[in-house]
């Protein structure tokens, strides 16, 4: 049974990988045995993140600019001069951009598109080979892409670009799904709901606030550490190895919680 669940050996990269989601993903994968590589624009994030990871076991830091192909090709090359394997590739990375309707800007929906769904994209496309070698039939390697129950739900806090962009993202994560079983590779995304991260720390800053918030959720609290890291090492593990174009909500019912009777 513990091999079952065990990622021990494995190869992992998280993009955007230094703070939130990203963060609490590469910690898990990194305290189940995998050797963790995380990406992100700033070296000295980096350079932090890996030093505090390895506490727990070995974790690596390559600073990359994701919002270019330069940028993922260069990432990728970073990684193949020191791997042959990649058994589980994280698409973290991504950003949002909140601005009322009347002033919502055009660049706005320019960069949150291409950060957090062509790069995505392209990370996985620039990947194949690592990948393909890392899978088999028995244990695939893995493409976890990270969405957003905004992606499936109309509340839009003002960030127009960031919830179509997410549904984009999950509408990709079956296609490629599709596409790259013949390659022992299985695609999936988690779409998180509201967890302490970058994003939502002007819902954390005021208490007030993120009692509400958690309030509206069935669960009754906001999302952990512990619940990221779980559903992660989940699907990197063999125990999801017959997983594949799935977007799973890790949001305490946020997404199927009814509407009120009308």
């Amino acid at each position: 049974m513990v091999d079952l669940f065990s990622i021990h050996g494995k190869i992992a990269l998280v993009t955007g990988g230094t703070s939130g989601i990203g963060y609490m993903i590469a910690e898990g994968l990194v305290k189940h045995g995998a050797t963790v590589y995380v990406a992100s624009r700033k070296a000295e994030a980096c350079a932090e993140t890996a030093k505090a990871l390895s506490a727990h076991g070995t974790c690596i830091g390559i600073a990359a600019d994701l919002s270019t192909e330069a940028g993922c090709q260069a990432l990728v090359e970073a990684l193949k001069a020191r791997e042959e394997k990649l058994h589980v590739l994280v698409n973290n990375a991504g950003v949002t951009w909140g601005a009322s309707f009347e002033d919502y800007p055009g660049e706005a929906w320019d960069k949150i598109q291409n950060l957090n769904v062509k790069a995505a994209f392209v990370m996985t496309q620039r990947c194949m080979p690592l990948l393909a070698a890392a899978g088999s039939a028995d244990d695939p390697a893995r493409v976890i892409n990270v969405t957003s129950i905004a992606g499936q739900t109309t509340a839009s806090m003002q960030a127009y670009a960031y919830g179509p962009s997410k549904a984009a993202l999950n509408h990709l994560t079956r296609i490629l799904a599709n596409e790259l079983a013949a390659q022992h590779i299985t695609v999936n995304a988690i779409a998180p709901g509201v967890f302490p991260s970058k994003m939502t720390r002007f819902i954390m800053k005021d208490e007030a606030v993120a009692n509400a918030q958690a309030a509206q959720v069935p669960l009754q609290r906001l999302g952990e550490p512990r619940d990221m890291e779980g559903l992660a090492v989940f699907l990197a593990s063999p125990a999801a190895a017959y997983i594949t174009g799935n977007v799973i909500a890790l949001d305490g019912g946020t997404a199927v919680k009814p509407a009120p009777f009308i």
